[in-house]
């Protein structure tokens, strides 16, 4: 790393991710960019995670890089982030997760492209990017199913997810930190109170599409349905997403039922509902498919692709499933605690848009 590069905390929380922090933790220690320290949160593990970490903490004694350990019995993963932030030394902060694998130039390019911002001092986050890592054919087509390619991103939408993004501790403070109140989607609400911070036409979290981490999906289908359920329900305690929830229920709701009844009429009908449903089936599905494709192109037999490309509509409709189940609950959630004050966090933000608008009017 030069002498003359900024120093970074890296943050991480943990759960029972004994078997994969050397991988991660490996990954870091090899960048480029050589972080100044890492600070993990563990969460209350009851495998190997922290004699696993203390192990890795021996290791590094003597190394560019310190390892700095924190218990936070029952922490879900916002306070688990805002203890290790706490507690790191430096005032650029990157977030990363463990069970993922940084590029080596992960933290560079994070640095880089905030360095390429440092005119406008709205600008104290960076966006990063991630990309599947797969081996067989489950893999592949559940990352194809619900994991973005570069391709299919605009920059000037982009919203990072908390495995990968760099920030300064003064725009942490100034986001009101990661939200407590909030178990899952935590890092999008974050994400939008970032960008809130930026001026008006500046993007506050800029992408840097060279900064990658490897992130496998979910090891069975199972374990994905209880991801995008638990996702959805983030969504519903914390208001996100209403038009594309709504959607979602429209289509399964009215819209799949409408073409399935006209399938029982007349033969225009028929044409009509199958057609419908071909044409609808065939939307849903063709970027993943498109993706697999990619994914698999040049690594997989065809009988292997054909298997994780016969698998998209079950994996659409299993996911779909899941946000529609997991959604409500969310809102239940959000009703019952309707009088504490951080969930509106929407509120905070618009009054103070409005506040710089009030602001610019009188100058």
């Amino acid at each position: 790393m030069n002498a003359t590069a900024p120093h970074v905390s890296v943050i991480m929380t943990v759960l029972n991710e004994g078997r994969s922090l050397p991988t991660v933790i490996s990954a870091l220690l090899d960048q480029t960019h050589v972080p100044a320290e890492v600070v993990i949160c563990d969460g209350g593990s009851t495998d190997n995670t922290m004699s696993s970490l203390r192990a890795l903490q021996q290791s590094m004694e003597g190394t560019a890089t310190r390892l700095t350990l924190l218990v936070a019995e029952g922490a879900n993963i916002s306070e688990g982030r805002n203890r290790a932030i706490e507690a790191a030394t430096h005032d650029l902060i990157a977030v990363t997760d463990a069970g993922i694998r940084p590029e080596p130039d992960w933290l560079e390019q994070l640095v880089a492209t905030l360095t390429a911002h440092a005119s406008d001092p709205s600008v104290q986050g960076v966006a990063g990017f991630f990309l599947p890592e797969v081996k067989g054919v489950l893999d592949t087509a559940l990352a194809g199913t619900t994991q973005p390619l570069r391709r299919d991103v605009d920059p000037e939408t982009f919203l990072p997810a908390g495995r990968s993004m760099l920030f300064t501790r003064q725009a942490w403070h100034e986001a009101g930190r990661f939200p407590e109140w909030l178990d899952y989607c935590e890092d999008l609400v974050f994400d939008l109170r970032m960008e809130d911070l930026a001026a008006d036409g500046v993007k506050g979290l800029p992408l840097a599409e060279l900064s990658v981490v490897r992130v496998p999906p979910r090891e069975s289908l199972r374990a994905f349905f209880k991801q995008y359920y638990l996702y959805a329900r983030g969504d519903g305690k914390a208001d996100l997403w209403r038009g594309r929830h709504a959607i979602r229920y429209g289509t399964y709701l009215v819209l799949i039922p409408l073409l399935l009844s006209l399938i029982g009429g007349g033969a225009w009908r028929r044409r009509l509902g199958w057609t419908g449903l071909a044409a609808g089936i065939a939307a849903y599905c063709r970027r993943p498919l498109a993706r697999i494709m990619q994914l698999g192109q040049y690594r997989m037999t065809p009988l292997q692709l054909m298997a994780a490309m016969s698998m998209v509509p079950l994996i659409r409709v299993l996911g779909d499933i899941a946000k529609m189940a997991g959604y409500p609950v969310g809102w239940i959630w959000r009703i019952r605690n309707w009088k504490r004050p951080e969930i509106h966090w929407r509120t905070v933000i618009k009054l103070r848009n409005s506040r710089s608008v009030s602001e610019n009017q009188a100058r």
